[in-house]
């Protein structure tokens, strides 16, 4: 089973629908630090191949440019129960 705030990341993450978010943009829909939601995201998710983030880049409002990276879920992610005990 996950912990309560790992699933709390992952069903965000579900119920977006793909939408462009990044980890600070989670970390305020669920009440969490960004590095929170940084380090969640990375032990709990990614490393088990439910998700993956994604480099962009997004203009600000003075015209300059800065990289961000969108976190996303797989296939495996999406299908995920949080609850489930892991095998």
């Amino acid at each position: 089973m996950m912990k309560e705030n790992s699933k709390a990341v992952l069903n965000y993450l579900k119920t977006i629908d793909g939408s462009d978010v990044t980890a600070a943009d989670v970390a305020v829909a669920v009440g969490l630090e960004k590095r929170q939601v940084d380090g969640i995201f990375t032990s709990a998710i990614q490393r088990k191949g439910y998700g993956f983030r994604e480099p962009a880049e997004i203009t600000l409002d003075d015209g300059s440019h800065k990289p961000v990276k969108y976190l996303r879920l797989t296939e495996a992610g999406l299908a995920l129960d949080p609850d489930a005990e892991e095998a």
